[in-house]
């Protein structure tokens, strides 16, 4: 059973059809007969993406019941306060659910490769590392425009154990035994 991790590259597509779109997608990228992605990432969002063929790890990881958390380096526009950060850290309400608590900090710029559409911020820019439970469409991105920060860049780096780490974007490999193993214990 191929279990694959993906640096999935900004404008790319988290399926193998582009229906009519013309942006690029998964078949790009991969050439591995019968995977399909764990969860997904929108098209402007970069970063970890992990694809299979067995089902039930699909489940394991995108079903929030079972506490798989997953990190993104969140790039956003303007000065997140206090009140901002116990926001996203307590849960918000967003239209029609309130978000599961999550973990949240300031970090460093953690250097990353300039992506294919440059980011260009009209302001005083941070990086936050956030951490979820959960995953539904553009959560991060409705998450920090709800507590007045814009979202400018989106990266996934990691997936429970499952790390990113320095694999370069539109590139994949299989998961070593140890790390499928941890995504299975989980």
């Amino acid at each position: 059973m191929p279990t694959i991790i993906f640096n999935k590259p900004y404008g790319v597509l988290s399926q193998f059809t582009d229906e009519g779109t013309g942006h690029p997608t998964l078949k790009d990228y991969i050439n591995v007969p019968g995977v399909y992605a764990a969860g997904r990432l929108d098209r402007d969002s970069e970063g970890l993406l992990l694809l299979t063929d067995d089902g039930l790890l699909i489940k394991r990881l995108t079903d929030p019941k079972h506490h798989v958390e997953k990190t993104y380096w969140v790039l956003v526009e303007g000065e997140p306060t206090s009140e901002a950060l116990s926001g996203l850290r307590n849960g918000l309400q967003l239209k029609a659910y309130t978000t599961r608590p999550a973990k949240v900090r300031l970090i460093p710029d953690p250097g990353l490769p300039p992506r294919s559409k440059p980011v260009t911020p009209h302001g005083p820019t941070v990086w936050l590392e956030l951490k979820l439970q959960e995953g539904k469409k553009r959560q991060i991105r409705h998450m920090t425009a709800a507590v007045g920060l814009f979202t400018l860049r989106l990266v996934r780096v990691a997936i429970g154990n499952i790390k990113l780490k320095n694999l370069p974007s539109g590139e994949w490999r299989e998961l070593t035994s140890e790390e499928f193993r941890s995504l299975r214990e989980r």
